[in-house]
């Protein structure tokens, strides 16, 4: 029974590295981490990834498919263009289709290779990690190095060092800002902001001023906090990972216990993990992964690399700290295609397959038509009864197309534009216009008559848009 509890406490013990994070001490107060400068075959992998990606970004608002750009945001306008095909207000369902589309797919993606997308594709790890602290290594050092400068008088060096480093800092935040206001509002419109005198775009001279001095806050001073205290995808590891998933894992059966250990000499009583602390000190958020799967790690392989260094110095074998499940580690199993795998990927499937029906069987031209709010409706000349309606067409297509309507449903209805204007709708734009809809007052079936609005798109019909028209409740129905 004692030796019970004396386990139980232990186990208590071994666990209260849960209840803090690294970064922050007993009184709360921020601990910076000094990373080691990381090398190794995973960084160079992860140093040719991160140059393919980053080239994608900066090039991406320049990119256009049939005239559209690559991707675009505009919240502003509510238009988005994914892949060149342009969503309107009207496509909202498809959009949100597209975007549940994408979010099972992470939790599918994470439930499989764990956080992966972090340590691999994430722009605030591309950024932190393979820009930011390569200008800081390149300017001040290694982690000894930053840590004394930092610690240092403010001298010439200091100054200069420090001077130099945030100007770039600053530089590259201004590129950051820039490319992502192209994403939202498109190059073009980039280019005519920074090519005029602020006063001329205030709201997106502001806009650009605020992007700066955010991501400037970000990859100068909150950094890795970005990751462990803001963003709710590493709190989705303790739903979404299970023991089959895989993450970044020491393996304990092989490495403990730890203990100093001479090259070239057999101390079987000892694992192979020789507590140099070399893998908490290259990690960028400071933890210790010898503790396990926590929420800070964003699987960077950094502690990899520099593990697998101090194998090959001391004649182990590499991958004490790898790419393995707890399973894999464990009971020696590798089946990552379990029953929830399985559902998610059914999931994944059909959406993906509706998602493309969806698409391929959507109008090249949306019709929204609304009556004028205040108008129920007038009587004209000749016993004829009007209605007065909104409509807006919606040309998805990449060719201007020439619009045309008829009334059907009735006799010798028609429909009318309100002033003079051409009925040709641009390419991937849309067209408002207000229109007098006019049937004869002995065509009316009561209070409310069905009509079909045919819409015909340079000389096809396109699209069939159902209306009820408003008349006297004094009519009798046909």
């Amino acid at each position: 029974m004692k030796e019970s509890r004396e386990t139980e406490s232990l186990y208590e013990f071994d666990e209260e590295f849960r209840d803090s994070i690294a970064t922050v001490d007993k009184e709360g107060k921020r601990i910076w981490v000094y990373p080691k400068k990381p090398s190794g075959r995973f960084h160079n992998y992860r140093v040719i990834v991160t140059i393919a990606l980053l080239g994608i970004l900066f090039a991406g608002p320049f990119i256009r498919i049939g005239g559209q750009p690559l991707l675009m945001l505009n919240i502003f306008e509510r238009k988005f263009v994914i892949f060149g095909t342009v969503f309107w207000p009207q496509d909202f369902f498809l959009l949100a289709l597209l975007l549940i589309t994408f979010f099972v797919f992470i939790i599918l993606f994470t439930v499989i290779f764990g956080r992966i997308w972090c340590g691999w594709a994430c722009p605030q790890t591309l950024f932190m990690e393979m820009v930011f602290r390569k200008i800081e290594y390149l300017i001040e050092g290694d982690a000894n190095q930053q840590r004394k400068l930092d610690k240092g008088p403010w001298t010439t060096t200091k100054i200069w060092k420090k001077g130099l480093k945030h100007l770039i800092f600053i530089s590259i935040a201004v590129l950051i800002a820039h490319t992502v206001m192209a994403y939202l509002i498109g190059i073009e419109e980039v280019k005519e902001i920074i090519s005029q005198p602020p006063s001329a775009h205030m709201s997106g001279f502001i806009g650009l001023m605020a992007f700066t001095g955010i991501f400037y806050w970000v990859f100068a001073y909150f950094r890795e906090q970005a990751c462990v205290a803001v963003c709710p995808y590493g709190r989705l590891q303790g739903v979404l990972l299970d023991k089959k998933s895989i993450v970044i894992a020491y393996d304990w059966l092989r490495g403990e216990p730890r203990g100093k250990i001479k090259k070239g000499t057999d101390q079987p009583e000892l694992g192979d993990c020789i507590d140099c602390k070399l893998c908490v000190h290259a990690c960028p958020t400071g933890i210790d992964i010898r503790n396990g799967t926590q929420l800070e790690c964003v699987n960077c392989t950094a502690c990899i690399d520099a593990c697998d260094q101090v194998m090959e110095k001391v004649d182990k074998p590499k991958g004490l700290i790898r790419y393995a499940s707890y399973d894999s580690i464990a009971e020696k199993k590798h089946n990552l295609f379990n029953t929830r795998v399985k559902a998610y990927s059914a999931v994944l499937l059909i959406l993906v397959s509706f998602l493309v029906v969806a698409l391929a069987t959507r109008s090249d031209v949306e019709t929204t038509i609304v009556k004028v709010p205040g108008q129920l409706f007038q009587r004209q000349p000749d016993n004829r009864i009007s209605n007065l309606v909104n409509i807006q067409f919606v040309n998805k297509t990449a060719d201007p197309m020439e619009v045309r309507m008829e009334v059907t449903g009735v006799e010798n209805g028609e429909i009318t534009r309100v002033g003079e204007g051409s009925m040709e709708v641009p390419a991937n734009e849309l067209m408002d216009g207000v229109f007098f809809i006019t049937l004869p007052e002995d065509q009316l079936s009561g209070m409310q008559t069905d009509l079909i609005i045919l819409i015909y798109g340079n000389g096809e019909l396109i699209e069939e848009k159902p209306i009820k028209f408003m008349g006297p409740s004094n009519v009798n129905a046909n």
